[in-house]
């Protein structure tokens, strides 16, 4: 996703077919986040499900200011520093109006496209510290979290002169470094900071309303439609193989995780399709638009079975990561990441090819390279803010709230006010406890 912002006159005119594409991108990606709260809504036990909710809604709103203050520009304004982070030329959308283009697109509608993925990898980490979060302390690390590690990667990666795009010749055509290892990273630090939920390794936890959460991936589903296929910037042949990989790989997700769920547990799941597809649409999202069919086929089974055994590891390595954020999210993006160092080809690249395309071992080594720089980037930075926040106001809800609910101690509410049911406990596991009931017996 190279960027580059310009006078009208000098771009040779607007493109209203890639405008009008963009703008239902964007649309499309905005509902990824609501639809993110369901899939974890319906992941969460009922006492805290309206909090889970509320992670994600309030995330949109915080981020959405920040990146107008400055986000923006300091991501995608002109490079200030070894292509580390842009300038603040643009702070409060300075310099930009109607007539702006990036490409062939109105800047502001680049601007808003970049500000859906965001604010929903912001709420993406909320899953990791579910159940135990102090509200007041996510307002604090949202806009905090955004300025200090969300807007530097996507400048890395994304931005005019970013080192891990132009120096390194990084690939990440819709966001597996930006977003998903990203979150995941980061998720785990905040794993650490907060320690494990009262009961974990012990309690059942089971999610409270499947429905809910197969709602949730199938709405996550839709969006990351916009959300990869947009990402060409343009309506186009590269947009069009991007919607039909994204379309592919959370297929063979699915089934690479049943699989799984079959061959250990003896019997698929609901939960398990879900979180397949999810997975397979996680690894997709760097590789969609370099990748072919028979690329993105591959990318998306070998992150739904690796994912379906990494939501393990949190028990082996006794971290709490409430809904598997670093099990999907962190794993998948690595998987999809280097998995491009393997499938890159020139038809969709341009020029870059992987190994075995004739590509040789280069591509796949940029890509280790940017894997190990961002997640050790996001996890410090991120670890970092989690202990200021921590001690300056305490980051972990009281036990009292914890095992109460937060909807009820900390919002006032419940999912059963005013007569709404919103659903009962559900009769399977998660297959995070399903994973643990292995790990136990193996």
């Amino acid at each position: 996703m190279q960027t580059e912002t310009v006078p009208l006159a000098a771009a040779g005119g607007l493109d209203t077919g890639d405008t009008a594409w963009l703008l239902a991108a964007t649309a499309l990606v905005l509902l990824m986040t609501p639809g993110l709260a369901l899939f974890y809504g319906g992941m969460v036990r009922t006492k805290s499900v309206l909090n889970m909710l509320l992670m994600s809604f309030v995330s949109i709103a915080l981020v959405t200011v920040v990146w107008l203050v400055a986000g923006y520009s300091l991501a995608f304004g002109d490079d200030v520093f070894a292509g580390l982070i842009g300038g603040l030329e643009h702070a409060g959308m300075a310099g930009i109006g109607p007539d702006s283009l990036t490409g062939t697109v109105p800047t502001f509608l680049f601007s808003t496209f970049q500000l859906t993925f965001a604010f929903l990898t912001a709420a993406l980490i909320s899953g990791a510290v579910a159940d135990r979060t102090k509200f007041a302390a996510w307002l604090v690390f949202v806009p905090v979290w955004t300025l200090l590690v969300y807007v530097p990667v996507a400048h890395w990666v994304w931005g005019p002169g970013g080192w891990i795009s132009h120096s390194l010749g990084g690939l990440d055509f819709a966001g597996g470094l930006v977003v998903e290892i990203a979150s995941g990273a980061s998720g785990l630090a905040l794993c650490l900071v907060l320690g494990p939920r009262l009961g974990f390794k012990k309690d059942a936890m089971r999610p409270h309303n499947l429905p809910m959460v197969m709602m949730g991936a199938g709405l996550l589903w839709f969006g990351w439609l916009g959300f990869n296929g947009g990402s060409a910037l343009a309506a186009n042949g590269i947009a069009a193989a991007s919607v039909l990989n994204t379309l592919v790989a959370g297929c063979t997700g699915l089934l690479g995780w049943l699989f799984v769920e079959q061959k250990r547990d003896g019997h698929p799941t609901t939960f398990g399709a879900a979180s397949g597809a999810v997975a397979g649409l996680v690894a997709i999202t760097p590789a969609c638009g370099v990748v072919g069919v028979l690329g993105a086929c591959v990318v998306g089974l070998v992150a739904g079975v690796v994912c379906s055994y990494a939501v393990a590891w949190k028990f082996r390595f006794d971290y709490d990561d409430s809904l598997d954020v670093v099990g999907v999210h962190f794993a998948g993006g690595v998987v999809g990441t280097l998995l491009i160092g393997l499938f890159a080809t020139a038809t969709m690249t341009g020029s870059k090819e992987g190994l075995f395309y004739g590509g040789g071992f280069g591509q796949l080594g940029r890509q280790a390279v940017a894997v190990v720089t961002v997640a050790a980037y996001t996890f410090l930075v991120t670890y970092g803010i989690g202990k200021a926040i921590d001690r300056m106001m305490g980051f972990r809800a009281s036990a009292d709230e914890e095992l109460a609910g937060l909807d009820q101690t900390v919002h006032a509410e419940t999912a059963y006010d005013h007569g709404v049911l919103v659903g009962h406990a559900a009769p399977h596991t998660a297959h995070s406890v399903l994973s643990k009931s292995k790990e136990h017996s193996g």
